[in-house]
């Protein structure tokens, strides 16, 4: 990368709109000035068609992150209607640009002779794309799949926002909070009618499920929670559903699983069912000694109980780590204030990925949002990164990154933006790792941002190795010398290595737990696409009877808030797909120095850096010298933790 970096993109200090309406509408004018020429039917060679393809690429892929990311994250509501009808503009260009038989043989008739190895890869993504967007069908069949694109854009939208708009509550007596932190009581005073109000966002609902003392005043939060988005988003995703299926019949394929899944590292539909078969025997021991602990330990306080549901088990969870592995959340959690993790985060990652985070002082959409340039060890900056960490009203509720700019060589500089919904005072190490796992994507995205073409650029691999990178990071939450950096108490005394050792012998209970919770939610996602059922609801109450340990919570319709339903579609197996491959590529570095430069460095240059311009399997073989195996998530998950008792 030369020292001449392009400058990052400037957010405006006030008129969000007007700044909105302008960048839309350059950006987008670009990508039909660009489409125009390749279709005026003027001679170039084929490194001149993909030139424009890249073009319009790099100015499609702009206005798509502006208006999707502001449609999840600005204040303002009117601000995020008018970028969601942006998003719904960008969407039909797209879809357009795929249908064009002009475009399409433009591309087509260019010579791939003499192309570099990247160049011809691009060539041959760009027509199997126009092959998947139908752009060989009739006329009347291009017009129905244009109309159905359309109106998925819209039905993901209604999805998102159901979801993320949908926030519900509780009010309980202050005695009903027994258990909980003393700083979640100090933050959550009665009103004036004497009760608490706890609501279902994160900060609140994590907390409540894991220490409330009171079993009814959990399940009746875990209800809330599980019915956000009901009734609305049930018609919602059955339209979905159908619309997706209807498209990947007109394409020729089976089922909408089979024409997602043929850009993926899985392959076919029966591949992903293959999987989860797979997966759901590998964690049948470990998870049913899982469950026969937590079911003891539930029946001390119930003895007539024969299971447990989703109101018990994170809250049984925490109390067998406590009472048999001496971990005791509320104890931990103390360690974790969140200014020491969000600067402990950069200063870990920095080391690790030689670079630096400096601080930048700059119009944000919110004043919770903090801005930093990444720095390499030249000097060079290599990126901008934006963290939203906190919860506000009509925020996406989920934790995850989102582009703003791709990385474009000597063009664009990456910028990338984290959203999550984390507490502003003491943390959960739950949420300690999920912050990791999310910047792990960030990350990703700006050491993959020195790219020729777009369509490589940052997290550009298969869809369902975006995770793995992300899932790796995780492990660096669990190191008792990476925490000792930046976890202190209020004292300033780090957080003890033999606590962070009972840690991480309470980490490994639960995993089978985890993993057939993982199993229905992917089944629940692969399964609701390929069956498309009438009833929704008993669907997903049979696939959870099915494929998870812990019961069906009478009342609930939890596919409604699955935020995972809209973007990741039938592919939520992804994460453990990733999960998968993550404990093989850690299985390279030393357990016992994880801040070693050699295997970090390796793995930052052949994981992270190439982007999509590799197949991902390509990447992982790169950098382990073989192709992934199993063999180290099944030691994992076959490995039975430790307890004190």
């Amino acid at each position: 990368m030369t020292t001449s970096q392009p400058a990052p993109l400037s957010l405006p200090v006030d008129d969000w709109p007007g700044w909105l309406d302008a960048q839309l509408a350059d950006r987008l004018a670009e990508v039909r000035s660009t489409l125009d020429q390749l279709r005026d039917g003027t001679g170039r060679d084929t490194a001149a068609v993909l030139e424009l393809w890249n073009d319009a690429d790099i100015a499609l892929r702009e206005a798509d992150s502006l208006a999707g990311l502001l449609t999840e994250v600005h204040p303002d509501a009117d601000l995020r209607t008018l970028a969601e009808r942006h998003a719904q503009e960008v969407d039909r260009i797209r879809t357009d640009r795929g249908l064009d038989r002009g475009l399409y043989d433009a591309v087509a008739a260019s010579d791939p002779a003499g192309l570099d190895p990247q160049a011809q890869r691009m060539r041959e993504h760009v027509l199997r794309d126009f092959r998947r967007s139908g752009v060989d069908r009739d006329d009347e069949t291009r017009n129905r799949l244009r109309a159905i694109s359309e109106r998925l854009t819209v039905l993901d939208q209604d999805f998102s926002r159901l979801t993320r708009e949908d926030v519900r509550e509780i009010r309980i007596a202050p005695e009903r909070l027994a258990g909980l932190p003393q700083d979640f009581i100090d933050a959550h005073p009665a009103g004036d009618d004497g009760l608490v109000a706890i609501n279902t966002d994160y900060p609140d609902y994590l907390p409540f499920r894991t220490f409330a003392q009171d079993a009814q005043a959990r399940r009746e939060l875990a209800i809330e929670f599980l019915n956000r988005g009901w009734p609305k988003a049930d018609d919602v995703l059955h339209e979905m559903f159908d619309l997706r299926h209807e498209k990947a019949q007109l394409l020729g394929y089976d089922s909408w699983p089979a024409y997602d899944s043929e850009v993926k590292m899985v392959g076919t539909s029966e591949a992903i069912a293959a999987f989860i078969d797979k997966l759901a025997d590998a964690a049948r021991t470990s998870s049913e000694r899982d469950r026969d602990v937590l079911l003891e330990r539930l029946r001390r306080d119930d003895p007539q109980a024969d299971g447990f549901d989703s109101s018990q088990v994170a809250y049984y969870t925490e109390l067998v780590r406590r009472e048999d592995y001496d971990v005791d959340a509320q104890e931990v959690r103390r360690y974790f204030d969140f200014a020491q993790v969000r600067q402990g985060l950069l200063d870990v990652t920095g080391r690790l990925f030689g670079v630096t985070y400096r601080a930048v002082d700059v119009a944000t959409w919110h004043p919770d949002v903090t801005g930093y340039d990444v720095v390499d060890a030249e000097g060079v900056t290599r990126g901008r990164i934006y963290l939203d960490l906190h919860p506000r009203d009509g925020k996406y509720k989920h934790a995850a990154q989102f582009d703003l700019v791709g990385g474009i060589t000597g063009r664009r500089l990456p910028e990338g933006v984290l959203v999550c919904n984390f507490s502003r005072g003491l943390m959960e190490h739950q949420h300690v790792v999920t912050l990791f796992h999310e910047f792990g994507h960030l990350v990703h995205h700006v050491l993959a941002g020195d790219q020729h073409w777009s369509r490589f650029s940052g997290v550009a691999t298969e869809w369902d190795f975006v995770e793995a990178p992300s899932q790796m990071l995780e492990e660096w939450a669990w190191d008792a010398n990476v925490l000792r950096t930046f976890a202190r108490d209020a004292d300033g005394t780090p957080i003890p290595a033999e606590l962070v050792a009972r840690m991480r012998a309470a980490k490994d209970f639960g995993k089978g737990v985890f993993v057939r919770n993982q199993l229905y939610y992917t089944a629940v996602s692969y399964l609701l696409h390929r069956d498309r059922p009438a009833d929704l609801t008993a669907a997903v109450r049979e696939l959870q009877q099915r494929y998870d340990v812990v019961r069906y919570l009478d009342g609930t319709h939890f596919h409604t808030s699955f935020g995972h339903l809209g973007g990741y579609s039938s592919a939520y197996y992804t994460y453990l797909w990733s999960l998968v491959i993550a404990k093989d590529l850690f299985s390279a570095f030393d357990a016992d120095d994880l801040l070693a430069s050699d295997a970090a460095t390796r793995y930052r240059e052949r994981i992270l850096a190439p982007g999509g311009s590799k197949d991902a399997a390509d990447l992982v073989e790169d950098f382990l010298g073989r192709p992934f195996t199993f063999d180290a998530f099944a030691a994992w998950l076959d490995e039975q933790p430790v307890s004190r008792n």
